[in-house]
Parts: C-alpha cells; sequence; structure tokens
C-alpha cells in the first residue's frame, strides 16, 4: 500500500482545520463551503477514506504513530501467518487470514 508522505498530510490535514474553523464561523457563506468541502475531499484522497472526517482521524493518527504501528491498526487489512507443515517436506505455506 503507497502511503502519502508526512509532511504533506500534515499540511492538508492544517488546510482542512483552518476551512472547517471558518465554515463554523461563516456557516452561510458559499464559497467558504465549498472550499471546506474540497479540503476534505482531498483528505479523503489522501488518507483512503470515504468520509472526511474519519479522513481527518486517520491523517491524525498516521501524524501520531510510526508506519508499522498504522498499518497494523488498520482493520480491513488481511494478515499474514505463517505455519510450518509437519511431514517429510517441511515446506511452509502462507495463509492469508481475512478479519483475525
Amino acid at each position: 500500500m503507497l502511503l502519502p508522505a508526512k509532511a504533506e498530510v500534515a499540511r492538508q490535514l492544517r488546510r482542512y482545520r483552518a476551512w472547517e474553523r471558518a465554515m463554523l464561523a461563516a456557516p452561510a457563506d458559499h464559497a467558504v463551503r465549498v472550499t471546506f468541502e474540497d479540503a476534505g475531499y482531498t483528505l479523503c484522497v489522501l488518507m483512503g477514506k470515504r468520509c472526511a472526517r474519519e479522513a481527518a482521524d486517520a491523517a491524525e493518527r498516521y501524524l501520531r504513530c510510526t508506519l508499522a504501528a498504522y498499518l497494523g491498526e488498520q482493520d480491513e487489512r488481511p494478515r499474514v501467518r505463517v505455519s510450518a507443515r509437519r511431514g517429510p517436506t517441511r515446506t511452509r505455506r502462507w495463509r492469508f487470514l481475512a478479519g483475525r
């Protein structure tokens, strides 16, 4: 999985939060709302989420922790487990366990 650079995620998250504050200050301003929604869409694309709020949460988690910890938190990813087969060949098999 490709992940964006942390500097770009931080920049887009700051942009999203700034426009969120502006939209809350002037909810009737159409230009502010459009720009806020654009910032949310950009964050969704960067983080691979469908909802701007989820994307903002994912961006904060991504910036807060290491890459391995962030990938370990992802529930939708299958985990790989290696099991040794007892027998004359002693080969290893990879099993993908979805949701475990």
